[in-house]
């Protein structure tokens, strides 16, 4: 990671850190790093990354269920623009979500996920959806 993403961490873990996508496009996005230099594929991750990654990703849609009740869960693992091993755990809304006098709205729901890059929010409300899943996860 070139930039510092120190200010979204979620969870540390032995092999993974959790963070908060600063895009919240998708309520309660999330970001799973594995923490190895030189790690690129899924496909590729050791028997410990693979291990500790599934307890994460189960506590981690858990925790954003208990948070925002999404209607289902979406896991990308693509690589496309960050080449290293990385995956996002996107939340889907069947209906708009209100959420500090913010609206969510999922357009593409039952689709493919797009990031809107329009969509912002402010610091601290995405520090609000930090800390909430932060608490859900202990």
């Amino acid at each position: 990671m070139d930039k510092d993403y120190s200010q979204f961490l979620i969870k540390e873990y032995k092999y993974w850190l959790v963070n908060i996508h600063e895009n919240q496009s998708y309520l309660g996005r999330c970001v799973v790093w594995c923490k190895r230099a030189g790690a690129l594929d899924l496909t590729e991750a050791t028997p410990e990354e693979q291990v500790e990654l599934f307890i994460i990703l189960t506590d981690l849609r858990r925790a954003v269920e208990k948070c925002f009740n999404p209607d289902w869960i979406n896991y990308a693992f693509l690589g496309n623009e960050v080449r290293h091993l990385h995956g996002h755990l996107i939340p889907r809304y069947e209906k708009q979500k209100v959420f500090e006098g913010v609206t969510f709205t999922d357009e593409r729901y039952g689709h493919n996920y797009i990031t809107n890059h329009n969509f912002v929010i402010s610091e601290d409300i995405l520090k609000k959806i930090q800390t909430m899943i932060k608490e859900a996860l202990k």
